[in-house]
């Protein structure tokens, strides 16, 4: 168990600036930040849920990033406001998007197949 806390962690320390930095290159698909954000959320839930199946973590993941993207057609003035703030930006997003929700999935799918090959070659 203490192992897959471990792994869960390097890979958020690994996510956070490699996500944060491929907005800056021009050349990288704005998407790939929105793939690299959801492979963070998987690893947060796989911090909280450590005894479940990966499946159930992917689609808790899903489920997570999706209600992020949809809650952003929701104007209300304090939520607009937090997402203003840096840290509100980062975790919230800002303006809905069909296509972040393809690279949350493929992020997520991504992610949870390295997971699973991770814990197959430990077996």
């Amino acid at each position: 168990m203490k192992r897959k806390i471990i792994i869960s962690l390097i890979s958020i320390i690994i996510l956070i600036p490699v996500g944060l930095y491929s907005r800056q290159i021009t050349w990288i698909p704005k998407e790939t930040g929105d793939a690299l954000w959801a492979m963070m959320i998987f690893c947060i839930w796989r911090i909280i849920f450590i005894k479940k199946e990966l499946y159930l973590i992917a689609f808790i993941s899903i489920i997570h990033s999706s209600l992020v993207e949809f809650s952003q057609l929701i104007n209300w003035p304090w939520l607009v406001a937090v997402r203003s703030t840096f840290i509100g930006h980062m975790a919230l997003g800002q303006g809905f998007l069909w296509i972040d929700l393809l690279a949350y999935y493929i992020g997520i799918g991504i992610i949870y197949l390295m997971f699973k090959a991770i814990e197959h070659n430990r077996k």
